[in-house]
């Protein structure tokens, strides 16, 4: 399941001339880390998008395959318009996919220098003590 959840966060957020995709990243820590502190309807709804993402390539791209099938340029046409799809709880629930791959995406230092920020300080943990 790790690897299918995978294929899909990188396909959402794919390298680019001027910024690193989500496979430069170390998404197995982060997916890790999100597993063990997210909260179970966050889960629910990344699952669930997760689902929706591999078997919607026959309303998308109109080919009858798993997303984790799809040539490279087919995938990115795929995730460019699962994004947008006119059908909303499709939409929003892929839009839960986006989000969950931007919180790996966003905190990445080289995605931050590109976009003129400072780097995040390191977690402090804190609120997992109180």
């Amino acid at each position: 399941m790790t690897a299918i959840l995978k294929h899909a966060l990188c396909a959402l957020y794919p390298r680019t001339d001027f910024f690193p995709g989500l496979a430069d990243m170390d998404l197995d820590r982060f997916l890790h880390r999100f597993r063990r502190d997210g909260s179970a309807m966050l889960l629910l709804g990344m699952y669930a998008g997760l689902v929706l993402f591999v078997l919607t390539p026959v309303l998308t791209v109109y080919v009858p395959l798993p997303s984790f099938l799809l040539p490279r340029s087919l995938l990115d046409r795929h995730a460019s318009r699962a994004a947008t799809f006119p059908l909303y709880p499709l939409r929003s629930l892929i839009l839960v996919l986006k989000l969950v791959a931007g919180l790996c995406w966003g905190a990445h230092p080289r995605v931050r220098e590109q976009l003129g920020l400072p780097p995040l300080p390191a977690d402090p943990l804190e609120w997992r003590s109180t």
